[in-house]
């Protein structure tokens, strides 16, 4: 199964935020190559969100581009076969930590988000990512910095999509 594929099973069995839902199927369905970040049109992201829910936690990355404290996350690779793997994958280069797993139950929030010409959007898939216990991370070529925060800490460093992230991550714990 191609990664493409992947995603539009993944998407059609999210049961939540049904218009954006339906409009990432619709890009997908328009864009055989809607996965990748040349499809100018948009593509498709995969982003975790890392969870210590034993200390009540979340772990963000200072993004080196947009200077943002933001959940780990980025574009397809060509290697990934699945949009979880592609979350996993980036949720454990960008925070340096082994032996992150995925919340069960899917992505647990979709965020649309403009970015710079030539592209114009970001079609979020959004995972929650737990850390092992002891977990110690580590800063990766791709951020000024990473840092835990208490839950009650993240509204007032990150912007809203990260809040509602962090609500929906904490709501399915």
């Amino acid at each position: 199964m191609s990664l493409h594929d992947d995603a539009v099973l993944v998407l059609k069995r999210y049961e939540d935020q049904d218009e954006l839902r339906g409009l990432y199927l619709d890009h997908l369905a328009a864009h055989a190559d809607g996965m990748w970040k040349a499809c100018e049109a948009g593509h498709l992201t995969a982003s975790a969100l890392v969870v210590d829910p034993e200390r009540g936690r979340v772990l963000l990355t200072l993004h080196k581009k947009l200077g943002m404290w933001l959940q780990m996350g980025g574009h397809c690779e060509p290697g990934d076969t699945a949009l979880a793997d592609a979350a996993l994958r980036e949720a454990t280069e960008e925070s340096g930590i082994p032996g992150l797993t995925l919340l069960p139950g899917g992505p647990v929030r979709l965020d649309r988000h403009p970015i710079p010409a030539p592209c114009h959007w970001h079609l979020d898939v959004q995972y929650a990512a737990l850390a092992p216990a002891g977990a110690v991370e580590a800063i990766s070529d791709e951020s000024l910095d990473l840092r835990w925060y208490r839950y009650d800490e993240v509204a007032a460093v990150a912007d809203t999509s990260v809040v509602r992230l962090m609500e929906a991550t904490r709501a399915r714990l």
